[in-house]
């Protein structure tokens, strides 16, 4: 089965911005450690883009491709590894969660919402509607201990397909949910975010760290009343994240911020014209990775740099043990480096 591709907007409605200049990546973003540029890679058999990536209870990894398909690669996993595949959505799978309870994964897929897939393979779908209106874009997810998991919905106007087109509009397009497991019922916890993507819990489950890709920034979103604080503004676009356990987070960020995308922010006719352009004439990504840890108000304690471009569009991390695992948007392959 494959689910139905929805349609993106033709037109922008961009909003004119003050133009604003990315800065310098110094102090604690110093590029002093590229071991990004040396990563060992597990190749997926089909599709590509396998933008998460999560670790089981006896340490089996888990990703999705731009095909549809899960993949599941065994604890000692060596480069030339074929994953199984555990199940097909019919959609695009993106963040991945181990539910805390019986480590069934909480799967984010971009066309059909949020699913719940088990270790035989099934695919239950949890929700698709939120607040009365479709979830367009289901993106990642962190799963509190009594089994309601958070999750963003990252845009109401653009699917993934056309992610581009919401980072030119730079509107606040998405909204954080909530789903209940025991009663069903999917509420929305805070709207009016640029692009909301990652998403982690705080140790005590009273707040989200969340990741606003369009505004390059990391916000604490309380819980359950909503209440927003910023923490921080990065250099880069931060992606997914993901808690190590004791206070902190990795945050995988795709790309440096991008000049010509910044000084586009006080034209909003030529950014609406930018949208419709081919995609190799619109403003491109850097091919630059970065994985940041934080602390939870958002302190970077530790950033790894990839600046020769050996693996791009970083979009998934996850720590195990000693080991740092990627998932990107483009490639063909997960990645993992020693942390040591």
């Amino acid at each position: 089965m494959t689910v139905p591709r929805p349609p993106a907007p033709w037109l922008l409605r961009p909003v004119k911005l003050p133009a604003t200049v990315p800065p310098e990546l110094t102090g604690a973003w110093a590029p002093t450690d590229t071991r990004l540029d040396d990563v060992e890679v597990l190749p997926v058999p089909t599709g590509h883009g396998p933008e998460d990536v999560a670790v089981g209870a006896e340490g089996q990894i888990y990703s999705g491709t731009d095909d549809g398909h899960l993949w599941r690669w065994p604890a000692d996993a060596h480069p030339g590894t074929t994953p199984d595949l555990l199940a097909t959505t019919g959609g695009r799978p993106l963040g991945i969660e181990i539910d805390p309870r019986d480590g069934s994964l909480i799967v984010c897929d971009a066309y059909r919402g949020l699913l719940r897939v088990t270790d035989d393979g099934t695919v239950t779908d949890l929700a698709h509607r939120a607040g009365g209106t479709r979830i367009l874009f289901c993106n990642n997810a962190a799963v509190a201990r009594d089994g309601v998991v958070y999750f963003t919905d990252s845009s109401n106007r653009f699917p993934v397909s056309h992610w581009r087109r919401d980072l030119l509009e730079h509107r606040p397009n998405g909204r954080v949910l909530a789903f209940d497991p025991a009663s069903g019922r999917v509420d929305v916890v805070a709207e009016g975010f640029h692009f909301p993507n990652g998403v982690a819990l705080t140790p005590q489950e009273d707040a989200l760290l969340l990741c606003e890709t369009v505004a390059h920034r990391l916000v604490r979103v309380s819980l359950p009343d909503g209440a927003v604080r910023v923490l921080g503004d990065l250099p880069a676009y931060p992606d997914n994240m993901a808690p190590v356990g004791d206070g902190t987070y990795w945050i995988a960020l795709a790309s440096p911020r991008v000049a010509l995308a910044e000084k586009l922010l006080p034209h909003p006719q030529l950014r609406r014209i930018a949208g419709i352009l081919p995609t190799r004439l619109q403003p491109q990504p850097v091919p630059y990775s970065m994985a940041a840890l934080v602390d939870g108000e958002g302190t970077v304690l530790r950033v790894l740099h990839g600046p020769a471009g050996r693996y791009v569009m970083a979009t998934g991390v996850r720590q195990h043990g000693d080991t740092l695992w990627l998932g990107s948007l483009t490639e063909k392959a997960v990645a993992r480096v020693s942390l040591s």
